[in-house]
């Protein structure tokens, strides 16, 4: 497997770390104390290609390979996850199932829409009693003679607050054991659907997410992606993507992590000596680079095998799996190296220990990636 990136490749990276090192790391610490939403960095990321990296220019999109999503992801996530995210949600979750499994009207309205940047689309599966367990799922679509009607809840739905469509799975088959779901999108202002306040979480504080309710809402068939019944194989060939999305932007986390690390101590001094002298230290710093060298290569390679139209479930799960886990690492090391400095919300490794956190549990929490890998294995 070649490592070596293109040109392209590397100027798609040099572009977006340019960008993000300009526009967005000098606001990242704003956004998360403020918790406001980045719209004109969302709007940037449009303009530059960045809402439909994977997507075809005649769709909207930037046309470009997942190995330069994933690229792109990491630096605007080491500026700013919360960006990161809005990022990789309307890229792996919206537009990339859309492109696979929309209409061509679908395509053509919506999808051109969101993969240039000029609306912006989330994902509705998770549940207040159904996550990983979609057989709990309790949001149902009822089919009538003029097309469906949605009832249920979705809940923490990132860009929900401020996307223009939902892709929402519900279920339409309670007749047999296993239940059959369908995928539907909805546009924002279709009535029946409303959205709580935003959550109050842990971290990624600009990247809201909320409760999305229907109520009787009414949808015509036309709003049907893919086909009917086949919700649940939409579903789980988009989270195999949205996973590159997270590892990648777990990468960025643990990134940011490091560079601010490495020269902090070469600063700070202890002894009479800078920290970095100090074999504690230098064992902290040698583990952070090699674990993220590692998840890197891990993330790369399930974006190749996507690209390759290969299957990548195994992968794309190895990669979310190991990747998040070692951001989590490496920013509890960033903070022990900075001391009581990285315990003060002046620094930025708490802001990037309080993200990473996440990175474990969405699209996916690390225990279903371990079922997801397992399942490979044991299948062969």
């Amino acid at each position: 497997m070649d490592f070596d990136l293109t040109e392209e490749q590397r100027l798609v990276r040099d572009t977006a770390r340019d960008f993000a090192t300009r526009e967005i790391a000098p606001k990242a610490s704003e956004i998360d104390k403020s918790s406001r939403w980045p719209a004109e960095i969302v709007a940037k990321m449009g303009e530059l290609g960045f809402l439909g990296m994977a997507i075809p220019e005649e769709y909207g999109g930037a046309g470009l390979d997942n190995l330069s999503y994933s690229l792109v992801m990491e630096e605007i996530s080491a500026a700013c996850a919360s960006c990161g995210v809005i990022m990789s949600v309307n890229n792996s979750l919206f537009c990339d199932p859309i492109y696979k499994f929309g209409t061509d009207a679908q395509k053509k309205e919506v999808l051109t829409a969101c993969a240039s940047g000029k609306k912006l689309g989330c994902f509705g599966l998770t549940e207040p009693m159904s996550g990983s367990d979609a057989q709990t799922m309790a949001t149902n679509a009822e089919k009538t003679k003029d097309g469906w009607v949605l009832n249920g809840a979705k809940n923490w739905i990132t860009n929900g607050p401020h996307a223009d469509y939902i892709l929402v799975f519900c279920v339409t088959d309670r007749s047999s054991p296993k239940i059959k779901h369908t995928a539907f999108l909805v546009p924002k202002g279709t009535p029946g659907y409303t959205q709580a306040n935003p959550d109050h979480k842990l971290g990624i504080h600009g990247a809201h997410s909320c409760t999305v309710f229907f109520e009787n809402c009414k949808v015509p068939d036309s709003a049907v992606v893919g086909n009917v019944g086949e919700g649940f194989k939409v579903a789980m060939a988009t989270l195999d993507g949205g996973r590159i999305g997270i590892a990648s932007q777990a990468l960025g986390i643990a990134k940011a992590c490091l560079d601010v690390s490495v020269p902090y101590s070469k600063e700070r001094k202890s002894f009479g000596v800078p920290i970095s002298q100090h074999q504690a230290i230098q064992f902290m710093l040698s583990d952070m680079a090699t674990e993220l060298d590692a998840a890197r290569l891990l993330t790369w390679r399930a974006a190749i095998m996507k690209d390759a139209k290969e299957r990548h479930s195994m992968q794309s799960a190895e990669a979310k799996l190991y990747a998040s886990e070692m951001a989590t690492r490496v920013a509890h090391k960033a903070i022990q190296i900075h001391g009581g400095y990285g315990y003060s919300a002046e620094f930025p490794v708490e802001r990037h220990y309080r993200d990473a956190r996440i990175t474990e549990i969405y699209e996916g929490t690390s225990e279903i990636q371990r079922i997801v890998i397992a399942a490979s294995l044991l299948k062969a």
